[in-house]
Parts: C-alpha cells; structure tokens; sequence
C-alpha cells in the first residue's frame, strides 16, 4: 500500500464537523501538520475549537473557525458559503460530528425528540454537508473526498442506543451509496467506524476503573484507541495515495467487533 507523503494534502481545504475535540481536533490538526488549510466547524465547544485553530495555525496553515448545527441544512448551507468566501472551494469533507443517546434507553421509552436529534445529527447531518460539498466539487470540475466517521455501531448491536446504532448504520449504507453516485465525479467516499477511543465522549467509562475493565475486556486489544490513530487513517483516505479506494468503511476497533460477545 502506497502511503501519504509528509505533505500530502499541500494546498488542499478541508472542512472537518466536530473539530473542536476528540477525532475531529487529531484529524484538523495532522491535516494541517500535512499542508492543508482546515475550516473548523463545532457547534457548542467554542474554546475546543479556537484550539484547534491554534493548533492549526501552529503549522502555518490557515484556520477558519465557523460555528454551525450540522443537523440544520440551512446552516451547512451557511458554513460551506463560508469557507468558500474564506478559504476557496473545500477538496475535503470529514463527516465527523455525532452524538450519543446519553444514558440507555429501551426502544418502548424514548421520546421522540431523543430519536430525531441522533439521527438529524449523526445521519443527515452528513448528508447534508455531503450535499453542499458535492454541489461545490461539481462547479469545480469534479474531484475530491469524503470521509464520514461512523461507529463499530454500525455493524454491532446496541441495545438500549438503537437510534445510535440506526444512524451508523444508515452512515455505512450513505457511504456505500455514495461513492458509486460520485464514482465518476472522481469523489472519492469512505467511512472509518472507531471502536472504544479516548474521547471526551467516553472518558467516563474509561475513568471508572469498572467500566474501564468491563470494556477492555471485550477488546483483544487490552486498550482504547487514540484519536491521533484514527485521524492517520483520515489522512490516508484523504490523500492521493487512497484514490483507488472508494465506498469502503474501515473499521478501527483493537478487535473489538472480532470479538464480541466472547470475550
């Protein structure tokens, strides 16, 4: 396998959801540390995100910093506008923002509000920054990628978090879909699904000794991922050097989804 060069993504504009922690700040940040100009697009965490615009900057590259509620298709609307005005036409999209269902939660007892904000934020939020992306690639010729971060969710179950595992997998089929919809455009269109990474997100679990136990179990790895380990395989499948892979989700787990349930 031909690998990224140390400037692999010189001159390239990347808009990367949820980049103000977590996988979407290591992945900012090591796309800037790779050449590329990096919008930062968050939706609460304003100090996170002017961060990772430090972090960005500290490369020399550009950062723009652009608050945005991806499940609300008028304000990606607003955001892609934005970083065109800002930075040019984005070559790449990291679909990486997502939320968790909280505390557990039986199908028979959710409201409906639980289940509309996990599946407008973790399915259509990436369609629609897909979408404004596409429509920007296609004035500019064609060309491009796409990166949607899903979740090992989407091939495992989840009880008590069915909307969460709904809407990976409905990531994974998007995914699929897409990079045959965009196959001559030349976009190419892949997934990565992270098993257990450290992560605001999980640093409760991984904080309490028992929990922390409970997971590593099921992980043949013995460990959680770090955020840096996912953002080099992002980096890969943004770069050239991926650009005969297309319509794949790469699952990124310690073994976790080889081993469930027989730990």
């Amino acid at each position: 396998m031909m690998l990224p060069g140390p400037m692999a993504l010189q001159g390239k504009i990347a808009v990367v959801t949820g980049a103000d922690s977590g996988i979407g700040q290591a992945i900012a940040e090591l796309f800037a540390q790779s050449g590329a100009h990096v919008c930062i697009a968050y939706h609460t965490d304003n100090d996170g995100a002017e961060e990772t615009a430090r972090r960005v900057q500290a490369t020399g590259r550009k950062a723009l910093v652009v608050r945005t509620d991806v499940a609300d298709s008028a304000a990606v609307e607003c955001l892609f506008r934005q970083v065109e005005d800002g930075l040019g036409v984005p070559d790449i999209l990291v679909n990486n923002a997502g939320v968790g269902m909280g505390k557990k939660t039986p199908v028979a007892e959710i409201e409906d509000h639980q289940v509309e904000w996990v599946i407008r934020t973790n399915l259509l939020g990436p369609l629609f920054c897909a979408r404004a992306f596409i429509r920007q690639r296609l004035r500019a010729g064609g060309g491009g990628r796409i990166v949607n971060i899903s979740s090992v969710a989407q091939h495992l179950p989840t009880d008590g978090s069915a909307p969460y595992g709904m809407s990976k997998a409905g990531l994974g089929s998007f995914t699929r879909s897409l990079s045959v919809e965009l196959a001559e455009s030349k976009i190419n269109v892949n997934g990565i699904a992270p098993g257990l990474i450290q992560t605001p997100m999980t640093q409760e679990r991984l904080d309490d000794p028992e929990k922390r136990e409970a997971s590593f179990k099921e992980i043949p790895w013995h460990r959680a991922g770090q955020p840096e380990e996912i953002a080099g395989l992002a980096l890969f499948l943004a770069s050239d050097a991926a650009d005969y892979v297309t319509g794949q989700t790469w699952v990124m787990d310690g073994g976790l989804t080889m081993n469930w349930g027989g730990a």
